[in-house]
């Protein structure tokens, strides 16, 4: 288990010098900077009409710069520019370094789908710096190397339970992120269908921030994003068998008590009638319809770990 968070952090001093702080951290390359080009790439002077009047600010905490990352980088697929990404970084540096600077009572006051997409997009930025810093990914240890794709985040030794990152003055883990904030304090399953581990059976990567005033919306479509590709559902109709993404199955038990509630799906354990319920709210009216017939099993996808590189 990670790290918990203090409860209240030191404030920065004045408007003004908090502002002065602000600009000299968006002129620095952190990271491995001396080891990668800093020429900006065209792609970071691209920024849509629509996106320049839709600046993402919740409580004062902004988005931009990190809305601006995943446009250039990102793709309609979910797919990542890790090449371009890891030499031209400033800006994913710049945002992970304002959440080290978050104060915790602010944060704490904030309404909670504000700290609910906080959460996912911590999640998801400091998984793009974990590749980046590691980028072109290497093979591991004697087990990773041979397990797992040679690209896969699972050859970064420690990436979820040891390698920390600093968020409001504290230390943490990507694992701490998922289960001790996100899972622990937040009822909310769908964070599964957000959450980006940098594979190609996870859920695609958003090219926009989460924020509070459309976020219910915005984890809709990623469940129907999630649930459109064959890698991660499918129905055999000659088998009558159901096939579902791994993670459904790993964490069946967050959907439990939200989904199938009245029993709709009996035929099938808790956990699966939980996250089967939760897939016919997504799909099209054919397969609700197998889906709610009950004559079927259940069947776990292996899980891609290959990087989600474009």
């Amino acid at each position: 288990m990670g790290t918990s968070l203090a409860k209240y952090a030191i404030g920065y001093g004045s408007t003004i010098a908090g502002a002065i702080l602000l600009l000299s951290m968006l002129s620095l390359s952190c990271g491995n900077a001396e080891d990668v080009s800093v020429t900006a790439s065209p792609k970071e002077a691209v920024v849509s009409e629509t996106a320049s009047s839709e600046i993402r600010k919740e409580s004062g905490f902004s988005y931009e710069i990190y809305d601006a990352v995943l446009q250039a980088y990102v793709d309609d697929q979910g797919l990542v520019d890790y090449r371009s990404l890891h030499a031209n970084r400033s800006d994913l540096d710049a945002f992970n370094a304002s959440m080290a600077r978050l104060s915790p009572k602010e944060f704490e006051a904030w309404p909670e789908q504000e700290r609910l997409a906080f959460w996912i997009n911590a999640y998801n930025a400091i998984t793009l710096e974990r590749i980046i810093d590691h980028y072109p990914i290497k093979k591991g240890g004697v087990i990773a190397g041979f397990r797992y794709p040679h690209n896969s985040i699972r050859q970064i030794p420690g990436v979820w339970k040891k390698l920390t990152n600093t968020v409001m003055g504290e230390e943490i883990t990507l694992d701490s992120i998922e289960h001790d904030m996100l899972r622990a304090k937040f009822k909310e399953p769908r964070i599964h269908v957000a959450l980006v581990c940098a594979a190609l059976s996870c859920p695609p990567l958003r090219n926009e921030a989460f924020v509070a005033g459309r976020l219910d919306e915005q984890l809709d479509d990623q469940s129907r994003r999630f649930l459109s590709n064959d890698t991660r559902f499918r129905i055999d109709r000659a088998k009558k068998r159901v096939y579902l993404s791994a993670i459904l199955d790993w964490f069946g038990k967050d959907f439990a008590g939200i989904y199938n509630t009245g029993g709709k799906i009996a035929a099938h354990s808790k956990t699966e009638g939980a996250a089967l319920e939760y897939v016919s709210r997504y799909v099209s009216d054919e397969d609700v319809q197998f889906i709610l017939s009950e004559n079927y099993s259940v069947t776990f996808l292996d899980y891609d770990w290959t990087l989600n590189e474009r």
